[in-house]
């Protein structure tokens, strides 16, 4: 990313064949007269090169934002659009298509979330099929997907949004607030279903689900006085399991594997700790990854043990993880009915994907339905639960 400006956020967009590409926000000011100072953002999409794990060194496309700059990025699941928050009070959705040889990059305002003032949070269902965005005044939306029909409208969710995540069957939408609090929402109906317990002296930060469809976990960042936590709870109940060390700092961002089986987490520092779900044990660290300054963004690569942080002063930085090269691939999106056009350039969906899309997620959502039902402490997650606390 060549000039003056700083990198505000960034995403994966997941890609047929696992040919990815990361998007990035970049603020950048231009001065109008000595006293005050204009500032826009850049939209930039970067191919990612697999045999070295590094991005590409010019983007292949971009778009400038002219009013605003970007606040947060969220990536459908298909990887062919992504929505993004203005600090003007906008979103805008980028959608992403291929013509011949060159990437294209459209850009165009969503009605319903013009002028609603700045979302610090904004994340799609897993399936696809919600948008849920969350403000610094803590307003909940919660849209169906592309329809834009509105399921949630909650002014009073938060004092003020932190974070918030889906599950992996779509039906929950769990939401932190900078007061501590946290909740948990059903993403369907559109109603709330619970405030997480929590100790008086427990203030919950960050929040993100378990994805490996087996173990039913709620992992959220909890600051205890002076100590850095993370806490789990169970998604049957919604009690609170235990709680353990994993990161001695406190965390600026979380997120879990594709697979379920490593959870990462980035502290406010610039150092990045991923461990083993399993077996909740260390399984790489990397200190200093962005000396200073707090990690803003931290994601899994969709098909390899790598994870794309990023940071207002050290930018995009890709770190190859020092785990087991045991990755499988990812089942969020039938990529057989995806046609690519060009060799490593972008993808067209079929018009059949949506149905397929559609019954994948309905089967998913009963297996994890039954896996809530059928799944307790004691079984086959025994090693889960002993390695937590409540002390």
């Amino acid at each position: 990313m060549d000039g003056d400006g700083a990198l505000t956020c960034g995403r994966w967009l997941r890609r047929p064949e696992n040919l990815n590409l990361v998007v990035l926000a970049k603020s950048s000011s231009r001065r109008r007269s000595s006293s005050s100072a204009a500032t826009k953002s850049t939209i930039e999409i970067f191919s990612y090169d697999s045999v070295t794990a590094s991005l590409s060194s010019s983007p292949l496309v971009w778009s400038v934002i002219e009013d605003g700059e970007a606040v947060s990025i969220a990536a459908h699941p298909s990887g062919d659009e992504f929505v993004c928050s203005t600090s003007s009070g906008d979103c805008l959705l980028f959608k992403l298509s291929d013509q011949e040889t060159d990437v294209k990059l459209l850009s165009e305002v969503l009605p319903s979330l013009q002028g609603v003032g700045v979302q610090k949070c904004i994340a799609f269902s897993i399936d696809g099929s919600r948008l849920a965005t969350g403000g610094v005044d803590g307003h909940l939306r919660i849209f169906e997907w592309p329809g834009m029909r509105v399921v949630l409208d909650e002014p009073r969710a938060h004092k003020s949004f932190r974070d918030m995540d889906f599950s992996l069957d779509s039906a929950f939408l769990a939401s932190t607030s900078t007061d501590g609090t946290a909740r948990i929402w059903n993403a369907s109906e559109g109603v709330p279903v619970t405030n997480l317990r929590r100790n008086s002296d427990e203030q919950i930060e960050l929040c993100c689900f378990s994805q490996d469809g087996t173990r039913p976990f709620l992992f959220c960042t909890m600051q205890k006085g002076d100590k850095a936590l993370t806490g789990v709870w169970d998604m049957s109940t919604w009690d609170k399991i235990g709680h353990k060390k994993l990161l001695k700092k406190p965390a600026s961002a979380i997120s879990t594997s594709i697979d379920g089986k490593y959870l990462a987490l980035g502290s406010r520092d610039g150092d990045l700790s991923v461990v083993e779900v399993k077996k909740m044990e260390f399984r790489h660290y990397s200190r200093r990854l962005h000396p200073g300054t707090p990690i803003a963004s931290l994601e899994f690569c969709p098909s390899e043990r790598v994870v794309l942080t990023t940071s207002s002063q050290w930018g995009p930085i890709v770190t190859k993880l020092t785990v087991p090269k045991d990755w499988k691939g990812a089942a969020s999106l039938p990529h057989s009915c995806i046609r690519v056009s060009k060799p490593c350039r972008m993808a067209t969906l079929r018009p059949a994907c949506s149905l397929v899309f559609g019954i994948s997620h309905i089967v998913l959502h009963v297996l994890f339905a039954v896996r809530l039902i059928l799944e307790s402490p004691g079984t086959k997650d025994q090693d889960v639960y002993t390695r937590f606390t409540n002390n």
